[in-house]
């Protein structure tokens, strides 16, 4: 089946010399712009230098989860095939993981972490949100194909040149995450592999604002991704959102063109 439209679009912290720069937010986090940033030092803790691309990356890893442990919840509700069902439990589980560590990390290193995706990322949700039957399970597959594919690169460059131990270890879960997540999707039978080897090689042009996750407010809880009960399961009492801010789009809101460009 072609897809006739745009579909959707981190221990104890030890003794750290941090420099402010490592505690300022990222202003954009696009690939257009991060695969071809000068690589800048802006802290040197005792796990290694750490680089502008290596908090990005931890940013990234959190925002991915962000939107892509609903949109899990959303295959177990919405999905029409087993294997729907199975990549959304993938989804969960995989990003549960990952967020403890991206977290984990980000304690230890200083960097500020998002509490929502970014408004791109949000896209994404609100278009599977809306989609029913066979057109969910067809989107679904993929975005989140084509999403993933376009940030395994990025994965497999920051494990390449990261001399931060840390960060690091984020990088070989995140690279066996992505993997699996892109192995389930295939195996849902349902990848235009036509259009998703497209999507992947042509980057559209995205504004900035629609691809950086909104800072968390001053006191706003951290939101945090919960691991379902028995390992891969449904969580109990169905699929609901983890509490303080991971929720679905209101209805109704305005979102962007989710066209695809980073998971």
């Amino acid at each position: 089946m072609r897809i006739t439209r745009n579909v959707g679009t981190l221990f104890v912290a030890g003794a750290l010399t941090l420099t402010l720069a490592a505690l300022a937010y990222p202003a954009m986090l696009g690939i257009q712009t991060t695969s071809a940033a000068p690589v800048r030092i802006i802290a040197n803790p005792s796990s290694g230098p750490l680089t502008e691309s290596d908090r990005d990356f931890v940013v990234k890893v959190r925002a991915a989860g962000l939107w892509e442990y609903p949109v899990g919840q959303l295959a177990l509700q919405k999905g029409t095939t087993p294997a729907v069902r199975t990549a959304g439990e993938h989804l969960i589980s995989g990003h549960a993981g990952l967020d403890a560590t991206s977290r984990k990390v980000a304690k230890e290193l200083g960097i500020t972490l998002p509490n929502k995706p970014s408004p791109q990322q949000q896209g994404f949700v609100a278009t599977l949100s809306g989609d029913s039957g066979t057109k969910f399970d067809t989107d679904f597959a993929n975005i989140l194909r084509i999403t993933h594919g376009q940030i395994f690169s990025t994965v497999a460059k920051i494990r390449a040149t990261t001399e931060n131990t840390l960060v690091r270890q984020l990088a070989d879960q995140a690279n066996d995450t992505v993997l699996d997540h892109i192995t389930v999707m295939e195996k849902t039978g349902l990848v235009n592999f036509d259009q998703v080897i497209i999507q992947e090689t042509t980057i559209p042009k995205v504004p900035a604002v629609n691809l950086t996750p909104p800072a968390p407010q001053p006191g706003e809880p951290e939101v945090v991704l919960t691991p379902p009960a028995g390992g891969t399961s449904q969580p109990a009492g169905g699929a609901s959102l983890p509490s303080g801010g991971a929720s679905l789009p209101a209805g109704g809101a305005v979102l962007p063109s989710p066209t695809p460009t980073v998971g």
